[in-house]
């Protein structure tokens, strides 16, 4: 029989370990501590205590509770000495059904992790969604963590037990996160579309208006309408996809505001699941289950999968947000991707009709919204170290980006003296360590040159020209536009005195976006809900809040990543788990406006 929250809140110590037994490998004295944080509202409060437990107990205990472990694929389970919940998840993985082959290459991998850090190699086997990885993956991981360094590895092995307590505690308490798996499934669906020549690499790259993004966009739109029960459900003027659920005032002919919440579903080039998509599936997993239950809340809320948030084949970052708030360019529909298709013939072989007056009527008109929400990956590390799955977002870093190039002249490698040389890519690598110093001299500030470029390079050429991308973000906008200021002067510094030509185009400028108050306020009242505690973190990411903090209150929601909360990468993760405490956290500020 499970057990219950009541009744491990009614339990005498001994009792309360007594049914918290197998949590942590041979470790019981975890839950004997966290007793004492009775009473708890949730299993993720009841996690969170021994998380605390564990993180107040000292290098010393925790070293120990490491060591209590057993290796993958090890000696304890040849010799069938594995505790019940160790075989169970390694079963699941597949452990024990390895080839000759793939043992001896986990055995090997074993000795070498334990020979380089004097501890077993952790990982929580049964994987984000709780269903086990693969040997493959696990391999992998394996290889991947190998080369770490041995404090990180510390902290990942312990972040990996807790991650492993989380699944045993679904099993002890017949607990099962269905609107996390419902939404971590949905991810996957839809990362089966990707972009030519990345498609075939098994890499995720989705970029506005190619045929994988717009197969993203009738997936989304069916899944809206079929799956969870939106009243209204289109593809926009831009490529955004726009679900509406209606309120009980509209359903009655009232026009009470609505809620607006969304994020991006184009990824980064080589990118991961999660960012921008869990903002478009969390609020869809809310309204399926109100649809499924049958109920209406007073005000409507409108979901919006935005076409178009990184500037990967264009440059024109926050497009689809940016045409909510009447921020398109005009200019845009002009611009060229690499291939030479411009913006509005890339439209018009979508089917849109990459018109001005068209896109314009797409401005939403504040007054009918209460304000704008939105859930994302962290993209960081902050929760992953603190082992906390959600995080209140306090303001958004300004970020202004630039597409530079330097022209100088393409001369003989062999026969241009050093003296008499024009070379655009030392100018630019000259430039990319002044930024890097510049933007680490101020605390909060941050400088990256992402893409750098020799056009028709050659091994014996000195390049003439360098094409590169400069990205400037701070928390407040005075610190960010000093850097710009300074980084813009030393670019012109820097030729000048190389005798060489330069072009910055401003690419993207976005003003930093604090919360509002009263919205953020809902968020950290929705995280006490469910049973963890309020921590408030500013995001160095830029978000399509941004653009709707133009015209409309806004607040966001961190959810914690796995590895190291990694983001714009394969690795990019989330548990199911954490992804459900996120379903209900909206849930709860949407029904409590």
């Amino acid at each position: 029989m499970p057990i219950t929250l009541d009744q491990i809140n009614a339990a005498g110590q001994a009792e309360f370990a007594k049914l918290l037994d197998g949590l942590y490998e041979h470790s019981p004295w975890i839950a004997e501590a966290a007793w004492s944080r009775r009473p708890f509202a949730s299993l993720a409060a009841l996690e969170w205590a021994m998380v605390q437990v564990l993180a107040e107990a000292g290098r010393d205990k925790q070293l120990a509770l490491i060591r209590a472990h057993p290796e993958l694929a090890g000696k304890a389970m040849v010799s069938k000495t594995l505790t019940a919940e160790s075989t169970n998840e390694q079963g699941k993985a597949g452990l024990t059904d390895c080839t000759p082959e793939e043992f001896a290459k986990i055995q090997k991998l074993n000795a070498d992790y334990n020979a380089k850090f004097g501890w077993p190699f952790i990982l929580a086997v049964r994987g984000p969604r709780g269903t086990g990885l693969d040997r493959h993956e696990i391999i992998a991981t394996f290889e991947r963590r190998l080369a770490g360094h041995p404090d990180f590895e510390f902290g990942e092995c312990l972040r990996n037990i807790h991650r492993v307590v989380q699944i045993r505690l679904n099993d002890k308490f017949g607990a099962s996160p269905e609107q996390g798996n419902l939404v971590w499934d949905w991810a996957e669906r839809l990362a089966r579309h990707s972009d030519p020549g990345y498609a075939e690499a098994g890499q995720l790259t989705v970029t506005y208006l190619t045929d994988a993004h717009r197969a993203c966009a009738r997936d989304l739109a069916q899944w809206m309408r079929e799956d969870c029960g939106f009243d209204q459900v289109h593809i926009d003027e831009v490529g955004n996809v726009v679900g509406v659920y209606e309120g009980s005032d509209e359903q009655h002919g009232k026009q009470a505001p609505r809620l607006l919440t969304g994020s991006h579903y184009d990824t980064v080039r080589n990118g991961g699941k999660y960012d921008g998509r869990l903002g478009i599936f969390v609020p869809m997993a809310v309204v399926r289950e109100l649809k499924r239950t049958g109920r209406r809340l007073k005000h409507g809320i409108e979901v919006i999968g935005f076409a178009e948030e990184e500037g990967q084949r264009y440059k024109a970052t926050f497009l689809g947000s940016g045409a909510l708030t009447g921020h398109f360019d005009p200019a845009w529909l002009e611009q060229a991707d690499a291939d030479g298709v411009t913006m509005r013939a890339a439209m018009q072989a979508a089917g849109l009709p990459a018109r001005m007056p068209e896109i314009l009527a797409l401005r939403r008109d504040p007054a009918r919204y209460l304000g704008f929400v939105e859930v994302h990956i962290e993209q960081g590390p902050v929760l992953n170290e603190m082992d906390l799955p959600l995080g209140v977002v306090t303001s958004i870093n300004g970020g202004v980006r630039y597409q530079c190039e330097i022209m100088g002249q393409a001369s003989h490698a062999g026969t241009t003296p050093m003296g008499r040389r024009r070379d655009a890519a030392a100018a630019a690598a000259q430039l990319l360590l002044y930024v890097e110093a510049r933007a680490s001299s101020v605390p909060d500030l941050v400088g990256t040159v992402g893409m750098l470029q020799v056009p028709a390079g050659s091994i014996n050429v000195v390049p003439g020209r360098c094409r590169f991308s400069l990205d400037l973000r701070a928390t407040t906008d005075p610190v960010r536009d000093s850097c710009e200021r300074d980084v813009l002067a030393e670019l012109g510094r820097i030729c000048k005195r190389r005798g060489l030509q330069y072009t910055a185009e401003l690419t993207m400028r976005a003003p930093a976006a604090p919360s509002a108050p009263a919205w953020q306020q809902r968020w950290e009242a929705a995280v006490q809900h469910v049973g963890l505690p309020v921590f408030r973190m500013p995001s160095g990411a830029g978000h399509d809040a941004m653009k709707l903090h133009e015209v409309m209150p806004q607040a966001m929601l961190f959810v914690r990543g796995q590895n190291s909360g990694i983001s714009h990468n394969p690795l990019e993760s989330t548990a199911s788990d954490d992804i459900e405490l996120a379903v209900h956290a909206f849930s709860h500020l949407y029904q409590n406006l």
